[in-house]
């Protein structure tokens, strides 16, 4: 049956404006899959390409007078009949977004990528990014793309910063940690090792195969390769990541999802500079103590 996993951010907007966007139907296209459709109190639905499909149904909805907002979804994915749940919680002028997915089969499964319920962890961490973005006026990042069969994923921003600040953020271990949010160790030269939550952690770390200071590295892990490569632009700097290398027929869903949402956080983390991170303590069944930071 799996567990229940939770998170939490906080936006910067009031309530009632977060609940707009999660009700709003051409809001949730903007934010969480360009194909939802909502009217509620009976529909809200998602299964374009750009989430893991199944299928919906509206459990409950709460709109209290007294500023309670809430939304309950049943979904049908991976096999279970599984429940989504967001939570909205006045927080001086801003808001507390709290969601809990139930059937979540553990932070192992979801390293291994053990099917669709391994990936609601990141899939929900990225849409929580791009929810914060939406409200606050920013432009939303990448989403992933589901569409069976592809054989390379492949995301590009736009950072407002200057290249050099933007390569350093990505090979210096500690400023790594701060946009990320989870501990890293990088060895940044070819044949150098990356591991994500640490050397201590990660028991088979990736390992450097090209890096060329201030522009590129790649990093071969696992069962696919990672690439960053950056370029001077007019407003900042143009950051194209990809992962490629990976059997098309069990494709990584979970771990891109999870880089798509580091990318939401890497242009927080420069962009916004005095701002908090927006995440807030939630729990991840599984996850190794000591991975994320504070």
């Amino acid at each position: 049956m799996g567990e229940t996993v939770r998170l939490a951010v906080r936006a910067g907007v009031p309530v009632e404006r977060v609940w707009r966007a999660l009700t709003d139907q051409a809001e949730v296209r903007a934010w969480l899959d360009e194909e939802s459709e909502v009217d509620l109190p009976t529909r809200f639905t998602f299964g374009g390409r750009q989430s893991p499909g199944g299928e919906q149904r509206v459990l409950a909805v709460v709109d209290g007078a007294a500023g309670d907002r809430a939304l309950t979804l049943g979904w049908d994915v991976g096999g279970e009949q599984t429940t989504v749940e967001f939570r909205l919680v006045a927080d001086g002028g801003g808001t507390q977004v709290h969601l809990a997915q139930s059937h979540f089969p553990g932070w192992e499964a979801a390293v291994a990528e053990e099917g669709v319920l391994a990936w609601l962890y990141t899939f929900w961490v990225l849409a929580l990014c791009d929810l914060v973005d939406h409200v606050e006026g920013r432009e939303v990042g990448p989403r992933p793309d589901f569409t069976p069969g592809l054989a390379e994923f492949r995301a590009e921003v736009l950072i407002r910063a200057p290249r050099p600040e933007v390569a350093a953020s990505l090979v210096e271990p500690e400023r790594y940690e701060r946009w990320f949010g989870a501990k890293v160790d990088i060895e940044p030269w070819p044949g150098g090792r990356f591991a994500m939550g640490g050397f201590d952690l990660d028991p088979s770390p990736g390992q450097v195969a090209a890096y060329e200071p201030d522009r590129m590295m790649r990093i071969a892990w696992g069962r696919s390769t990672h690439t960053w490569e950056l370029s001077d632009a007019e407003e900042g700097t143009t950051l194209v990541v990809t992962q490629s290398g990976f059997d098309p027929d069990h494709p990584p869903h979970g771990e891109w999802s999870g880089w798509l949402g580091g990318l939401a956080g890497l242009r927080r983390y420069h962009e916004l500079p005095s701002t908090p991170p927006i995440w807030l303590p939630g729990d991840v069944p599984g996850l190794p103590e000591g991975m994320l930071t504070d």
